[in-house]
């Protein structure tokens, strides 16, 4: 049997795991002021450029259906996709749907405070049209 892929501490932390998606976790930011996802690729690698091509568009495969996703069911004025980790160096993507009414616009939502977080059938129901939209593994 394949060994769960371990995510970095922080992210479980400040994420829910909905599952995962064609090698990588999908986590739901705790932060509901804006749609946050994040993409978890399963590797060791820090730095997109460092995995094997295939992998690398494999991942961008990912990374376009999740937010074609985003941008199909939340009201959003431009998708913010990016693979920072200046404090978590795991390799992750994060792909957020950002509004001219969210929380923050149009500073960054990184390190902003939002007092608005989702509801347990909030998650349930998203990570259900993941699942039957995008074949989104649950946990």
């Amino acid at each position: 049997m394949k060994q769960r892929f371990e995510l970095d501490a922080r992210l479980l932390r400040d994420c829910h795991v909905l599952g995962y998606l064609d090698e990588c976790d999908v986590l739901l930011h705790r932060n509901a002021g804006a749609p946050w996802f994040i993409l978890a690729p399963h590797t060791t690698q820090t730095e997109m450029i460092d995995l094997p091509i295939e992998q690398q568009q494999q991942l961008l495969k990912t990374i376009n259906q999740l937010g074609g996703f985003v941008r199909n069911h939340f009201e959003i004025d431009k998708l913010n996709i990016a693979a920072i980790g200046n404090i978590v160096s795991q390799l992750h993507v994060h792909v957020v749907g950002r509004s001219q009414q969210d929380y923050c616009w149009p500073d960054v939502v990184w390190g902003r405070q939002c007092d608005e977080v989702y509801s347990a059938e909030q998650i349930e129901y998203i990570a259900q049209q993941l699942a039957d939209e995008l074949g989104l593994v649950r946990v």
